[in-house]
């Protein structure tokens, strides 16, 4: 199999491009990133692998999209521009990324002859829908321009499949965290600005009181998904979304809790004000994934904050011997 990555030089991306380009069944690896987000040190390790070939450029771009999706037998869609509060600040971009560059890797799965796009979906589908836990079939109305965008992508993604007959398979993922997410710029998820102001002794912003809640998902779990819905072989499982998640619920207080623990450290957080569209409490039921793609929970929250927290603990240790 040959395989195109979008947005593979990004956190969850160089993570699939790590456990594709181990895989018996694939040949190839084609990664396309405009590095707007993503970086190159994120495949630094697989520089030099035979296996990879990597293509700096835009999704934006429909030229490149095609080029990239020569001689490609299967997608996994990962470029997106990700962050609530970065699309209210910016929604123009954000929706010409997500919707746009969507549409254009769609497109040109379809004018390559592509058997299937596999794209990573979002929790934030759910908008203002009430029920917890979250099922797929049942959500509310968007309370974001990025909750907007990932569900045009949905809207899209049946439409190609009813169309064209392109095999899709949307992954709803739940708040995706683990080694090599960014906690520099103002866009960073909360877990890498947690464990870097641990390790340097600096007390937090919890945004509201800490009782936001949320199915923390760490990064392994999420790629097993797109393995699996890359190669599966049942066709009930296609032209479906699923819920990626633990099917746990943790809070924002217990999550700087369990990170104090990984670090033995105390540190008290300091609380700001809320973030606006935000949802209070979040969590999935995973069910559908685990009957159809046969998903499992490989590394839940506490041992994935552990790795995760060592992860950064290294970084900096690297870090300060080179200064």
């Amino acid at each position: 199999m040959r395989i195109l990555i979008t947005g593979g030089a990004g956190f969850i991306g160089s993570h699939i491009v790590s456990a594709l380009l181990s895989h018996p069944e694939v040949s190839f690896v084609r990664v396309l990133d405009n590095l707007s987000t993503g970086s190159k040190t994120n495949l630094q390790e697989f520089e030099h692998h035979p296996k990879l070939e990597f293509i700096e450029g835009d999704i934006r771009d429909f030229n490149t999209c095609l080029a990239a999706c020569e001689g490609i037998d299967l997608i996994t869609h990962q470029a997106a521009l990700g962050s609530v509060p970065r699309s209210i600040n910016d929604p123009v971009t954000t929706n010409d990324v997500n919707i746009t560059g969507t549409l254009h890797i769609f497109t040109a799965a379809k004018e390559n002859s592509i058997k299937r796009v596999v794209y990573a979906a979002s929790s934030s589908t759910y908008g203002d829908h009430p029920d917890l836990p979250k099922q797929e079939d049942k959500i509310g109305q968007p309370l974001s321009p990025y909750a907007v965008t990932k569900y045009v992508n949905e809207l899209y993604a049946k439409v190609f499949a009813n169309l064209y007959g392109i095999e899709t398979i949307g992954l709803r993922y739940f708040n995706i965290f683990g080694p090599r997410q960014n906690p520099k710029g103002p866009y960073a998820a909360v877990i890498p600005l947690f464990a870097e102001a641990i390790i340097n002794h600096t007390p937090p912003t919890i945004n509201g009181d800490g009782l936001h809640s949320r199915d923390f998902t760490f990064v392994e779990n999420a790629v097993q998904a797109n393995l699996l819905a890359l190669f599966t072989d049942n066709k009930e499982a296609v032209n479906q979304v699923y819920n990626i998640a633990c099917g746990d619920v943790t809070t924002l207080n217990e999550l700087f809790e369990y990170l104090l623990q990984a670090s033995g450290q105390s540190l008290q957080p300091i609380h700001g004000p809320e973030r606006s569209g935000d949802v209070k409490h979040s969590l999935a039921d995973i069910s559908k994934a685990q009957k159809l793609l046969n998903y499992q929970v490989l590394v839940p929250v506490k041992e994935g904050l552990q790795k995760t927290y060592a992860w950064y603990q290294q970084q900096e240790k690297s870090k300060n011997k080179v200064n």
